[in-house]
């Protein structure tokens, strides 16, 4: 049960937990990581804008409401009861906040915003339960690990809210960077991260572009529908064969500073992604690609499931004034379509903590994740 947030004289937080995890764009070789899949390869890149999270930690004695949630984009705050069963308002806070088995002695207040759009196909979901795990994380004895951080998230939806969702979103956010995921059996996997010089990946960001199609979508139900087209496939089926071939073309062509080769397996998993079903690829993605394409972009990827609306990573020449072109004209096509500023992320989740009157000093729950050369890690040694 639910109840309004009781305004009363509160006294000032005894410490503040803030972390911050990273969207995912042009997972080359996607739909690999699922359950049905059973193995697959990804690759994936890590950018900004975050998913952010801030908790307000109280002792329950002096704080009436033990659980506040914030839902800054929805502009809702409210009281969660973890003791009632079932979910409302949102489900996946909800069940992050009862997974993770905060203290009873504690109360805090959640906030949570991300300047994404919810229903992007850029993993929105995954970094915002990222973030909020790893924040609470703060809040419990021990810590987790970066793969457990992961998986913690994806079992929340998977296993608490029955939704469809593979494994690569949750780790890229967990890890930030650009990412080479091999998943040897659903969901365990192994994450090894591309290191570049600095010429290449300043080059890399430079040329990327994130287009918003306007329009959020559920990428669990554009699972379900795939799943049923290959219901008799099985897990070697062509389609999904191809789509993983796309991630290593992607990581050498990284490894390489080669751009062509990069756009080139874009647009082979884009391809790839059309077999796998007709209903992944839709009309105004296409309008962006004939767009991009006629302005010389040397590839593009439709992000995540796929389907109507969602999002576009494109990568473009070598000329900054081509690609500001055509954002422009992109932007003009249709209303609705948007670009959205990126940076890629270096780091994967950040958390660190505050006490209000110790600004300037080390939280003892400072972490970032990822970034390191030559990181490997390993995802389902906790199942």
């Amino acid at each position: 049960m639910l109840t309004k947030v009781r305004r009363t004289g509160l006294r000032q937080p005894q410490h503040i937990i803030n972390s911050v995890a990273p969207i995912r764009i042009c997972d080359n070789g996607g739909w690999t990581d699922t359950w049905f899949a059973e193995h697959g390869r990804i690759f994936n890149i890590a950018v900004y804008p975050y998913a952010e999270v801030q908790i307000q930690v109280y002792p329950h004695d002096e704080h009436p409401d033990r659980i506040v949630i914030h839902a800054e984009n929805y502009g809702e705050r409210y009281v969660m009861h973890p003791e009632t069963p079932g979910w409302d308002r949102h489900p996946l806070l909800e069940a992050a906040i009862e997974r993770m088995q905060v203290p009873q002695d504690l109360a805090f207040e959640v906030t949570i915003f991300s300047e994404a759009p919810s229903g992007a196909s850029t993993g929105t979901s995954a970094a915002v339960t990222v973030a909020l795990v790893g924040a609470l994380d703060c809040l419990t004895p021990g810590r987790l690990t970066p793969h457990e951080i992961a998986y913690a998230a994806q079992s929340i939806e998977v296993e608490m809210l029955k939704q469809q969702c593979g494994i690569q979103d949750q780790l890229c956010s967990a890890y930030g960077g650009i990412n080479y995921i091999e998943m040897f059996h659903y969901p365990r996997a192994t994450v090894s991260q591309i290191q570049v010089p600095n010429s290449i990946w300043w080059e890399l960001e430079r040329r990327l572009v994130l287009i918003y199609l306007g329009r959020s979508h559920s990428s669990s139900q554009v699972h379900e529908r795939v799943i049923r087209e290959l219901e008799n496939a099985g897990s070697g089926c062509q389609q999904l064969e191809d789509l993983r071939a796309t991630a290593a073309l992607s990581r050498d062509a990284v490894y390489a500073g080669d751009f062509k080769a990069l756009g080139q397996s874009m647009i082979a998993n884009t391809e790839a992604q059309g077999r796998l079903s007709s209903h992944l690829i839709s009309q105004d993605a296409w309008r962006v690609i004939g767009i991009a394409r006629a302005h010389g972009a040397l590839g593009w990827k439709v992000n995540g499931a796929g389907g109507q609306g969602g999002s576009i990573t494109l990568l473009c020449g070598p000329l900054s004034r081509a690609k500001r072109t055509m954002i422009r004209e992109i932007e003009e096509e249709d209303p609705l379509f948007r670009s959205i500023p990126i940076y890629l992320s270096r780091f994967g989740l950040r958390t660190w903590e505050r006490g209000l009157e110790e600004v300037g000093k080390s939280g003892n729950c400072a972490k970032p994740y990822g970034s390191s050369p030559g990181v490997r890690g390993t995802i389902g040694s906790v199942l």
